[in-house]
């Protein structure tokens, strides 16, 4: 397997490539600003060496104490379901933890998940039923 690659932005990986479209139309989500003008700094990476990664494999590519804290991967789920929930993989605290996060939704983990401005267990916790991350509860 491939070495990830080193960029100041988060990874967000393809591990499917089944759908192109379906991939071009992620990352597009991904990358689209909130009303208020936050967005996810990224760099999507469509690289056929990363076909199948699974967290497993992407820990192992990520050795505690390298570039990556975190991840993100996108994979069959989230080319097939409607809302397409992207898989993030904590690569520091506990190696191998996972949540899913809508696209709308991936500028908040991004952003404070690459600032240590709060903790991926925060955000894994904040999960609704089906393990997804779909923003905080409004105050």
């Amino acid at each position: 397997m491939k070495p990830l690659p080193k960029t100041e932005d988060s990874l967000v990986l393809r591990s499917d490539f089944s759908d192109d479209a379906a991939w071009k139309a992620v990352c597009a989500a991904i990358q689209e600003p909130n009303g208020e003008g936050f967005k996810a700094y990224v760099e999507c990476i469509s690289d056929p060496a990363y076909s199948g990664l699974t967290v497993e494999q992407l820990v192992a590519l990520a050795p505690k104490g390298g570039d990556h804290t975190f991840a993100f991967l996108v994979d069959r789920v989230t080319l097939t379901s409607a809302e397409r929930p992207v898989l993030v993989v904590d690569l520091y605290e506990e190696p191998g933890r996972t949540f899913r996060v809508i696209p709308a939704e991936m500028w908040g983990v991004e952003n404070n998940l690459s600032l240590a401005n709060m903790d991926f267990a925060e955000f894994a916790g904040a999960v609704d039923h089906d393990e997804v991350f779909r923003g905080f509860p409004a105050v």
